[in-house]
């Protein structure tokens, strides 16, 4: 027997990674891979400081952590070293890397956000993908400098004007939002503790939701929507960290009502991050890096890693205009230490195809640090990118139309 982490594995099951691994299921599976680009999120972390949530909208205080306020905890770490442990055996399966030892130089190429739960989940990753082979994972100085991750924050702007009518005209708009998830609020108020006798937690849902602009940036939604949106990660953020049961939720949560309060998580982002005047500006230097990877333009690696935040994956989502369901997370959900990536694709003629995936570990998976086998994988799944298709398949995309698709927006994002 064998420990890593918190797993106790078998001799089997050590195994299982020299498998043969299948491509996924899929139309075009006959192509042959030529590069990946994944764009990650960050592993597990706390929430970003002591209050998760407004004062008066919980009954107790937050389950307290050991790791400092959103840095990435070593049960992220270990989450992230064991996709990179399966990506390492699945993309050498798909000719990508070598099934044993390191890669030739510059073919795995890694690139950090500048915040340290973002280098910390690329470094166990990379750890996990290519074990002793010194790969550097690169990343900005300070995270206060970071144009790629924080476009926002770097110098590029925005008319925050312009960007509020955008998030006002998104369907079906904040109070019908509110209306349509009074299910999911009565969940988020029970696992709040709602107490009639004092109050705590009960009047969530009462709080009217709005959008507030600001000067240079997108809009922030405010209100019922906000608080239930944090709250439901923060409850998440519990349950894969693989806290005990009565730590998450305060024990008033199970797992089917944190997949209904994570709801709330792609309604804020709907808002905020995915009008098109918002996404084709915020998500336009990593919608720039993965072309030119796609192209092989320089400094392109056959593998290529970007990791970041939730924020860049809703960002890139709308900058698409895609959609995808990672593992058991709501649609369009991004898991933490999950990825939004994609391959190219040749034919036997020689003809370069992208297709979309988006792959992430389950909830129990992470919170369990399962190991991931052929057997046991995590989720893998192909989404349509609008605007292309081959022959009415709508997941696979020949390069020059997507070039077409994501330069355009690079060269005249949205106006309004």
């Amino acid at each position: 027997m064998t420990t890593i982490g918190k797993l106790t594995i078998t001799a089997a099951l050590l195994l299982a990674p020299t498998m043969a691994f299948a491509a996924p299921a899929g139309p075009g599976s006959d192509l042959k891979l030529e590069r990946v680009v994944m764009l990650m999120r960050h592993g597990v972390r706390p929430p970003t400081k002591a209050q998760a949530t407004p004062e008066g909208t919980t009954a107790q205080p937050w389950s307290s952590w050991t790791t400092p306020y959103g840095d990435l905890t070593a049960h992220g770490a270990e989450g992230a070293r064991l996709m990179g442990v399966y990506n390492r055996t699945f993309l050498a399966s798909r000719g990508l890397l070598p099934r044993d030892g390191c890669a030739p130089a510059g073919e795995v190429v890694v690139w950090a956000s500048g915040k340290s739960r973002a280098i910390k989940t690329a470094e166990a990753f990379t750890a996990g993908l290519q074990p002793g082979c010194g790969i550097a994972v690169a990343h900005p100085d300070s995270e206060d400098n970071d144009p790629v991750f924080h476009p926002l924050d770097s110098g590029e702007k925005l008319d925050g004007a312009i960007a509020l009518k955008a998030a006002q005209r998104m369907e079906p708009g904040l109070a019908a939002e509110t209306r349509l998830h009074a299910a999911e609020f009565a969940i988020l108020q029970k696992v709040l503790g709602c107490d009639p006798a004092t109050k705590a937690g009960c009047g969530v849902a009462r709080r009217p939701s709005s959008l507030k602009a600001n000067p240079h940036e997108g809009p922030d939604v405010e209100g019922a929507l906000a608080v239930a949106s944090t709250a439901g990660q923060t409850v998440l953020l519990e349950y894969v960290e693989g806290k005990p049961m009565d730590q998450v939720g305060w024990g008033r949560a199970t797992k089917a009502d944190i997949q209904a309060m994570l709801r709330f998580h792609t309604i804020k982002f709907r808002y905020e991050a995915r009008p098109a005047y918002v996404a084709e500006r915020y998500a336009a230097p990593i919608a720039k890096r993965i072309l030119a990877t796609l192209n092989g333009e320089d400094g392109a690696g056959r593998v290529t890693l970007l990791v970041g935040h939730d924020t860049n994956i809703a960002a890139l989502g709308g900058f698409l205009d895609v959609h995808f369901t990672a593992a058991d997370y709501p649609r369009d959900d991004p898991p933490p230490g999950g990825a939004m990536g994609f391959e190219l694709l040749k034919d036997a003629g020689g003809r370069a195809f992208v297709r979309g995936f988006y792959t992430a570990q389950t909830m129990d998976q992470l919170r369990e640090l399962q190991l991931l086998t052929v057997a046991n994988p995590p989720a893998y799944a192909y989404f349509p990118i609008p605007g292309c298709s081959v022959a009415g398949d709508a997941t696979l995309c020949p390069l020059k139309t997507f070039s077409k698709v994501v330069g355009a927006k690079l060269a005249a994002p949205a106006a309004r």
